[in-house]
């Protein structure tokens, strides 16, 4: 196998649309003081992009095992550290999206989704001693800290090695 499946590849660039989508939301409610109804649906966006993050991810993981993956390009120490860094990106996309998951039940985020009513949305600091968001803050920056990693990687292979890696997750041209 010289790339990813089809599947494969749609849910990776899908579970990036979602990452962004519910990152830039998450930025958002983070940065809000009203108390308007536009927050809590704000709210009910961001949970749905991360509930989409962590079933792509439990796709994507099932698929891998059906599909299998493009054998690695070399056993260097840097292909090793790739291999490291896929396997923890895996794991932070599905403790993401639970931590996410948890805050929310540990919190007054919870009372206000579930009553409607945005007035109990936690306000600045309303986050504090909420032990799940500070575990899902933490996840969000070592994901961005992946990620860039990540891409980083696939910039040195497509034009510094020029090894035509990035094309196993590119869709098949016909």
């Amino acid at each position: 196998m010289t790339k990813y499946s089809n599947r494969m590849i749609l849910i990776h660039w899908l579970t990036l649309a979602f990452l962004v989508a519910a990152w830039f939301l998450g930025e958002e409610l983070a940065e809000a003081t009203d108390d308007s109804s536009a927050t809590l649906i704000a709210y009910f966006i961001h949970g749905a992009a991360g509930a989409t993050v962590l079933l792509l991810t439990i796709v994507r993981l099932f698929f891998r095992s059906k599909d299998g993956t493009p054998a690695a390009i070399g056993q260097s120490v840097m292909d090793k550290v790739a291999k490291g860094v896929h396997h923890l990106l895996y794991t932070v996309l599905f403790v993401l999206p639970v931590s996410g998951v948890i805050t929310v039940f540990t919190s007054d985020a919870g009372k206000a989704l579930l009553s409607g009513d945005a007035s109990l949305l936690p306000k600045d600091g309303g986050y504090d001693h909420v032990f799940a968001h500070e575990v899902h803050e933490i996840l969000v920056t070592a994901l961005i800290v992946l990620v860039v990693i990540h891409v980083l990687g696939a910039i040195k292979h497509q034009f510094i090695m020029k090894d035509g890696l990035m094309e196993r997750m590119l869709p098949k041209r016909k």
